[in-house]
């Protein structure tokens, strides 16, 4: 009998665990926004429902002490696994301590092929070379490119900038080698999303100066993160309650990214982790009047807010350019190798990648920039799912071929 209502009190707790969830669920449901005219609004909703619960069940089963919260989303991240691909030759190797995989087009080439690095996103806590899979094979089928996706090692098991040191290593062998899998280390173009773009552009500021390896031809930065200076810029108005990546998880994943108290989270959002000194110097980079004006329909200005030394000096890798690649000096940006920035209207980053875009035109660097009306952050990472990907993931892709196609 005390066995039955051991069971019946387990049974008990879980059914209303259940239900706090699922009621969670449905009034966060309430919270997200999905604009009319985001590709398929009824599909993006749905998916959105079920991110949120199973973040919210990740929370709960973190605060149990039963698994922590990002370990599930990554669980959820990596996706589902893929077939056998009879046209492509694919290896896992590692680039010193990275690992990496390497998808070479199996049919002969008369001459050296294209290289394509690839950093995928996720934060830099999830994601990884199988949740970007779909994606990387069908940019070396497309383009007739050697693909190599780096699987750099995740926060917070390993602290920034690990993140950025796996991509930079991983890059640097890549041009060393890049013969001996059969590509021109002349052409060889490196490609991100969201924070895989955060990364491209941050090891491509940092080999501007390098004599000793191969230039990079070009660079790609799909829906890209790029500063961290302001929160409140005309996207993070607009979406600001956007599915997947709203303004609220921009801050709060970056905290965590960065193993920081998520408490501070409210005055970065507000924008007192910034010194008015520092606003100053970066205003001429960083200014909603930067944002062509089409941009700005009901963008109101924020409310002054009181600088917290405090939260400045706890939060100062956010000012590093390896986390906000858009506070690089002019003198490394002119360098810079040819762009191609990719930008969604219903995005809390668009605005980072308009701004990094003007900054290149400004010191003479050649962009080409594509604007997805209908598309969404995370859109990408649907790719290859038929029915349940979204048109916006294939035009993501196309576009992103095309342009190394040009190279």
């Amino acid at each position: 009998m005390e066995s039955f209502y051991a069971l019946a009190l387990i049974a008990g707790i879980l059914v209303a665990f259940v239900l706090l969830v699922l009621i969670a669920t449905y009034c966060n449901s309430f919270k997200t926004e999905i604009p009319p005219d985001v590709d398929q609004p009824s599909k993006l909703r749905l998916y959105g429902c079920i991110y949120n619960l199973m973040e919210i069940l990740a929370k709960n089963l973190e605060s149990l002490g039963i698994i922590e919260e990002h370990i599930l989303i990554r669980l959820i991240a990596d996706g589902m696994p893929t077939c056998r691909d009879s046209k492509l030759l694919i290896k896992d190797l590692h680039f010193g301590e990275v690992p990496v995989r390497i998808y070479l087009p199996k049919v002969p080439s008369a001459t050296k092929r294209r290289g394509v690095i690839f950093f995928h996103g996720g934060c830099g806590m999830f994601g990884s070379i199988r949740s970007h899979e779909r994606v990387c094979r069908s940019i070396a089928r497309k383009s007739d490119s050697v693909v190599v996706s780096v699987g750099y090692h995740l926060s917070p098991e390993h602290k920034y900038p690990a993140q950025t040191l796996d991509c930079l290593t991983a890059t640097e062998q890549f041009l060393k080698t890049a013969e001996n899998y059969g590509v021109d280390p002349d052409r060889i173009i490196v490609c991100g999303d969201s924070a895989g773009g955060t990364y491209t552009a941050s090891v491509c500021q940092e080999l501007v100066n390098r004599r000793d390896i191969p230039k990079i031809r070009a660079q790609v930065l799909i829906c890209p993160f790029l500063q961290a200076l302001n929160f409140n810029l005309p996207s993070y108005q607009k979406n600001a309650f956007i599915a997947f990546l709203s303004r609220e998880r921009v801050v709060r994943f970056i905290l965590k990214y960065l193993n920081k108290d998520g408490s501070m989270k409210e005055a970065v959002l507000a924008g007192s982790h910034v010194p008015e000194s520092m606003n100053l110097k970066y205003r001429k980079w960083i200014n909603p009047d930067l944002i062509p004006e089409i941009f700005k329909l009901g963008y109101k200005p924020p409310l002054p807010t009181s600088f917290l030394s405090q939260v400045h000096e706890e939060t100062k890798e956010l000012f590093e350019t390896r986390l906000s690649p858009l506070l690089a000096e002019d003198a490394v940006v002119c360098h810079l190798p040819d762009t191609c920035i990719i930008t969604c209207e219903h995005d809390v980053l668009r605005d980072d990648g308009l701004l990094y875009k003007k900054r290149l035109e400004d010191n003479n660097v050649k962009v080409t920039w594509y604007h997805m009306e209908e598309g969404f952050h995370c859109a990408l990472e649907f790719f290859g799912y038929g029915i349940f990907s979204f048109p916006s993931s294939r035009k993501m892709v196309n576009h992103t071929v095309n342009f190394i196609k040009s190279y």
